[in-house]
């Protein structure tokens, strides 16, 4: 539903956006958080995307975006500000820093690189860019991205083994790191990675995410637009999900997401 309301937004279809986001609203548990379905209350990182959605949904009678549904977003925010990924001990053999803090897709487990990259841009888009969780979680981000480009899941060593990069989690990375100044180059080296790894073949999530990320730091592709209509025509397997994404990929630096990754900038 966040990501419908993202859309539907995106394309000015502001009613149906304040639907969707008042449908939202019903889903938030007292602790400001929100879980998976009605019927799944854990786990609770689809809360980061909620306050992306109520921060671009317009309610009738409202002046401005968002506006509308303030106490919902602040109460989401404190929960996301009140949980952590676990941390380590750094180690030799992890290829990453185990000590640096972001979110887990499950409460009480490590800390990844999607989850992480959800909450930063929450954080982003409700003016909370310098808070020191959004300095680490940035931090995390970078720390995890391969020096040659891109990122896998969150871990870049297993078992001794150096794990190859995947296109979505390394889109979404680069969404939430948009305005982010990385003097290990690694930020650009994903860039590329992500551009060099994009075509008609690549599956709906992955194309989606690539060209979002890509849009947060300028990077447009012109054949961007078939490739999207090829993986909108194959219906089969697409879910409202997917189809979310793709539509909100169309719309290249008009995104939503852009826009809000895009607010305000740090220093990593």
């Amino acid at each position: 539903m966040a990501l419908a309301t993202l859309a539907l937004a995106g394309h000015q279809r502001h009613a149906a956006a304040g639907r969707v986001a008042r449908r939202l609203a019903a889903l938030q548990a007292g602790d400001g958080s929100l879980g998976i379905t009605a019927s799944q209350r854990d786990p609770h990182w689809p809360t980061g995307l909620a306050v992306l959605a109520w921060s671009v949904a317009d309610e009738p009678g409202t002046r401005q975006p968002g506006g509308f549904w303030q106490a919902n977003v602040d109460r989401a925010v404190a929960w996301i500000l009140s949980t952590r990924g676990e941390t380590l001990p750094k180690a030799p053999d992890l290829g990453h820093d185990p000590t640096l803090e972001g979110w887990s897709w499950v409460e009480g487990t490590h800390s990844w690189i999607e989850p992480t990259a959800i909450n930063l841009l929450a954080l982003k888009a409700t003016g909370r860019t310098g808070h020191p969780r959004a300095r680490q979680a940035a931090l995390l981000l970078v720390d995890r991205m391969f020096a040659s480009g891109g990122c896998n899941y969150g871990n870049t060593i297993v078992l001794g083994q150096r794990l190859l990069p995947h296109v979505e989690p390394s889109g979404l990375a680069l969404l939430a790191l948009a305005g982010e100044h990385d003097e290990r180059r690694r930020i650009a080296a994903s860039l590329d990675y992500v551009e060099a790894n994009l075509s008609a073949a690549t599956t709906s999530m992955s194309l989606a995410h690539g060209l979002i990320g890509l849009a947060a730091h300028g990077r447009l592709i012109p054949r961007a637009s078939s490739w999207l209509e090829q993986a909108a025509r194959k219906r089969r397997g697409l879910g409202p999900h997917q189809s979310a994404l793709l539509v909100l990929a169309a719309l290249g630096e008009d995104c939503p997401l852009v826009r809000l990754a895009r607010t305000s900038g740090g220093s990593t």
